[in-house]
């Protein structure tokens, strides 16, 4: 599917019967599953669930039983690679079935080729009508050996292409195949073959062969081609090299400088990964066939010439230049030591892009996806994908793409916790505004990933972006996914450690001012990541800080935000009362010098603590009377700063310090907080006040008789701002 495409209706509805499978279905005694209700299934849609059911890994021996209702399911082309099916789950749900195509590679249980062969030629209908078997990385026998082998290839009668790549299949078993009676495709790569003789018994039937990288093949070269120039019939021949080594028999040169018009049929010839192959031999075989449309070069050392440029009809996959490297992607993202090959490559042409290039990101998101456990394949494909989203470039990249990027980089973090290198590649990319603002992935389980991560490494190039990145993260959160977040105690101790870090060497750089915004953000709103905060001796640690940078308002602000969000869980405020943090507090609240928004957070704090619904005042009762006096005072002295200075989800805590009991000072702070937002950001704030009941408030206060004049009238202000911006008519009306 398209990256820029939305997901599709049928695709949709797929995935969603998948992951509630157990509840639309019922066991039978034998423990399979049936559905409650099943509609007749048009035959393509049958094939869609049972693919989708693959892919999503929720098929197995329980789930596949809902295929044995032939009569409302009906299966041909079956696509269980990679699931979980015994040989018995496989014959009893999937083998009834009139099959045309089956892909049974790569099963994850003890289900053999042997086993298959078996289930299939049990059905006579699958003996004749099935024209297409792919059985990639399965053993050929069971414990037995080739004695468990109870029935023959041959007996596929109308067989037309079989996948045996990467099994153990032998000499023995290449005869019994070469006597298929329509076999025109067979790919027999990484297999144990030695000998190709046998082919002959098909050489005027065989269309297409893939052999790529038989390591135990014997034949002599002149025997090997010989076999090979017998296949008149054959259009496409791969016999690449997954080893990447010197043709020191000059097998690949000798073919292709056979004499005699050898494989006149030929559309495709791949010899990748043969080193030591020369540009004039290629191109002097390429012209003797104008029918070749493909010819695979990676790893050789030809593909230079501008024959084989591969901007024509004649696709070529080499090194060469970039559409060259996009084909191989595109050919090879199977093949592990060919993607790395390609990538080492791609990373050099692509380090100075000027334009952006989805298509070729597509083609490395490809190649992470399919080798996700090869740390060569993740290092080098995190390091393209920086190159092809840095700056500018990634503005121009669909944001599915990106998300679908980005999630396949943290699965990379994940599986190499340790490697340095590849994190540093992977957050290099993460460090974006674009990425982290706007590209729909899961910030959630990135900032916990990344969090985990960061005790690994010491270094201090991973340590600034991984803060950096959490940062941000933690600030696009939802509240529920914060307070989940906060709940991991690990993170608290983390950052805080971070923080100390940095303090004791006095310095005021970008992680320490991260790792405050991250612990900020961390504690809105979160009781639960407020008591973490103070059982790792957070406040301690933060009063020493507020006595080192008194003079840097942007680390003090950010350390007073959070104790502003201790301050408002009631529970907690008594863990501030401490009389030198409190006249500490004091002081930045009344200090003229010091900047509105530390001031700001200053005041909060002391009005949380001097609230009628604060803890009883154990401290000096003088300190309790200057408290409340100054942050009357100072409240109606700030003047509103020109940029956005703190942002809301709600005004919830406001609202106990604007009940009538409270005194003019707490009540003031609470006013200005919310007249400052509000006439920032009208729509937003206003509509969250009307919403929460917030105006109700609002107007009690007002009209209440032992209401200060200083809140009268800043409420009033308040009131006139919600009236022009909820009911925009009247306003004009009355002005009138």
């Amino acid at each position: 599917m398209d990256e820029e495409s939305p997901s599709s209706l049928t695709d949709i509805s797929m995935a969603c019967v998948c992951h509630n499978v157990e509840v639309l279905c019922f066991a039978q005694e034998d423990g399979s599953l049936q559905f409650h209700h099943c509609p007749l299934f048009p035959q393509e849609l049958a094939d869609q669930l049972l693919r989708k059911m693959a892919d999503e890994g929720v098929l197995n021996d329980r789930t596949v039983g809902i295929f044995q209702n032939l009569q409302h399911l009906r299966l041909r082309r079956a696509y269980i690679q990679s699931s979980q099916l015994s040989a018995e789950a496989f014959r009893r749900s999937l083998c009834p079935h009139k099959l045309q195509e089956l892909n049974a590679s790569h099963i994850h249980s003890n289900i053999t080729v042997s086993d298959v062969l078996h289930s299939l030629t049990s059905n006579k209908l699958c003996r004749q009508g099935l024209q297409t078997l792919h059985m990639d990385g399965l053993r050929l026998y069971g414990e037995a050996g080739e004695e468990s082998l109870q029935a023959s290839f041959s007996m596929l009668r109308g067989l037309k292409k079989l996948s045996l790549a990467w099994t153990d299949l032998d000499d023995k078993g290449l005869e019994d195949i070469s006597t298929m009676p329509m076999l025109e495709s067979l790919d027999i790569s990484g297999t144990n073959v030695t000998d190709f003789t046998p082919l002959l018994n098909c050489q005027s039937r065989l269309m297409s062969l893939t052999a790529h990288g038989l390591q135990k093949l014997e034949m002599p070269t002149s025997s090997f081609i010989l076999v090979l120039s017998k296949l008149q019939s054959l259009r496409y021949l791969d016999i690449s090299n997954d080893r990447l080594v010197m043709d020191g028999d000059n097998l690949v040169q000798q073919l292709l400088e056979h004499p005699g018009g050898m494989l006149p049929q030929l559309v495709s010839l791949d010899v990748s990964g043969w080193r030591g192959v020369s540009d004039a031999t290629v191109q002097a075989f390429v012209e003797a066939r104008p029918g070749l449309r493909f010819i695979g070069l990676l790893a050789t050392g030809a593909g230079g010439s501008e024959l084989l440029c591969g901007e024509e009809h004649l696709k070529v996959a080499g090194e060469s230049s970039l559409t060259q490297l996009c084909e191989a992607l595109r050919r090879y993202s199977d093949r592990e030591s060919f993607v790395r090959e390609v990538l080492a490559h791609l990373y050099n042409h692509t380090s100075d892009m000027e334009e952006p290039q989805p298509h070729i990101l597509k083609l490395v998101l490809a190649g992470m996806r399919q080798h996700a456990d090869s740390l060569h394949v993740q290092l080098v494909a995190s390091a393209c994908v920086f190159n092809l989203t840095i700056q500018e470039l990634v503005l121009g990249m669909p944001l599915r793409l990106l998300g679908n990027v980005i999630q396949q980089l943290l699965i990379a973090m994940k599986n190499f916790p340790n490697h340095e290198q590849l994190q540093k590649n992977c957050l290099l990319t993460l460090c974006s505004d674009h990425i982290l603002q706007v590209v729909p992935f899961d910030r959630y389980e990135a900032a916990k990933l990344i969090m985990v991560l960061l005790g690994n490494h010491a270094d201090q190039t991973v340590q600034r972006m991984a803060v950096a990145v959490v940062s941000i993260l933690v600030s696009k959160l939802s509240t529920e996914e914060i307070s989940e977040l906060g709940a991991e105690e690990f993170i608290m101790k983390q950052l805080l450690s971070i923080v100390q870090q940095k303090a004791s060497l006095g310095v005021v750089d970008s992680t320490l001012k991260f790792a405050l915004s991250a612990l900020w953000n961390l504690t809105d709103e979160t009781p639960t990541a407020c008591r973490h905060f103070i059982q790792c001796q957070g406040i301690e640690l933060y009063m020493e800080l507020l006595e080192s940078y008194y003079s840097e308002s942007s680390i003090q602000q950010k350390l007073l935000g959070l104790l502003n969000n201790v301050a408002e869980v009631e529970e907690l405020r008594v863990e501030l009362m401490n009389e030198d943090l409190v006249e500490h507090i004091l002081s930045l609240l009344i200090n003229p010098v010091v900047e509105v928004n530390v001031s700001y957070f200053a005041g909060g704090i002391l009005a949380h603590l001097v609230s009628v619904r604060g803890p009883v005042w154990s401290l000096d009762a003088e300190l309790l009377r200057t408290v409340q006096e100054k942050l009357h005072s100072s409240v109606l002295s700030w003047s509103s700063p020109d940029h956005a200075m703190v942002s809301y989800r709600t005004f919830q805590p406001f609202y106990p310090l604007l009940h009538v009991s409270q005194c003019s000072g707490v009540q003031l702070w609470a006013l200005w907080a919310i007249q400052f937002v509000c006439s920032q950001n009208a729509p937003q704030y206003c509509n969250m006040l009307q919403s929460e009941g917030g105006t109700d408030i609002l107007r009690i206060l007002s009209s209440h008789p032992d209401t200060h004049s200083d809140v009268k009238c800043l409420t009033e202000n308040i009131l006139k701002i919600l009236e022009r911006n909820l009911h925009p008519a009247s306003s004009v009306e009355d002005f009138h």
